[in-house]
C-alpha cells in the first residue's frame, strides 16, 4: 500500500461515496468541479492502495438469521500480532481488533446457531499458541450495525471537524479516484 496523502478532493469523494456507492463518477465530478476522469483515476488509486473497496453489505439476518457473536480473546501479549494474523485467516470471523482493556482481541463473526460458534472456539481459537482464554457473547438485538464505512481523519483533522464541501475545494483540474464501496441491499 503506498503512502499516499489524501487531499480535501479524495476526502470529499470518499465521503460522498459513503452516503451513497452507487452515485456515478460524473455526478461526483459536477459535485466537486473537477473531470470526470480525476474521479475515475482518484478512485482506481484509493482502490489500488486498499484505501478504499467496493462490496455488498446485506442485513445479515438474510444469511440465515445468523447471530452477531463477539469473541474477546485474552493472549500473551508477546503472541497478540501473530494470533491476531491467524484469527483474520479463519473464514467463520468476519473482524479482528486489537483492543486495550478487558481483552487484548476482539474477533467477530456470523454464526447460525452456538454449535457453530462453539466449533469455531474449540477447533480454530483455542488451540492457537498464546490463547490464554476465549469469552463469547451473542448478540439479542442490534439497535445499530453499520458495516459498510469507516470515516478516514487523519489525526490533526479530527479536531477540525468535517471533510470539506464542493465550494471549498480548490478549483481547477484534479486526478480523482474512488474509495471502497459498500452498498446496503
Amino acid at each position: 500500500m503506498s503512502q499516499h496523502k489524501l487531499d480535501a478532493i479524495d476526502r470529499r469523494i470518499v465521503d460522498i461515496l459513503s452516503h451513497d456507492a452507487r452515485v456515478s463518477n460524473r455526478s461526483i465530478a459536477k459535485d466537486l468541479g473537477v473531470t470526470e476522469g480525476t474521479i475515475r483515476q482518484r478512485i482506481k488509486r484509493l482502490q489500488k492502495d486498499g484505501l478504499i473497496q467496493f462490496t455488498v453489505v446485506t442485513d445479515f439476518r438474510m444469511a440465515g438469521s445468523p447471530n452477531l457473536c463477539m469473541m474477546g480473546i485474552d493472549a500473551d501479549p508477546s503472541r497478540v500480532r501473530a494470533i491476531a494474523e491467524q484469527l483474520k485467516r479463519i473464514p467463520e470471523i468476519n473482524c479482528v481488533v486489537l483492543l486495550l482493556g478487558r481483552f487484548n482481541i476482539l474477533a467477530m463473526g456470523l454464526f447460525t446457531n452456538i454449535e457453530q460458534l462453539d466449533r469455531v472456539v474449540k477447533a480454530k481459537i483455542r488451540p492457537l499458541p498464546g490463547v490464554q482464554r476465549v469469552e463469547t457473547a451473542i448478540s439479542v438485538h442490534n439497535l445499530k450495525y453499520e458495516a459498510g464505512v469507516a470515516k478516514i481523519m487523519q489525526r490533526a483533522e479530527q479536531a477540525e471537524g468535517p471533510a470539506p464541501d464542493a465550494a471549498s475545494l480548490p478549483s481547477g483540474k484534479a486526478t480523482r479516484s474512488r474509495q471502497r464501496r459498500k452498498v446496503p441491499v
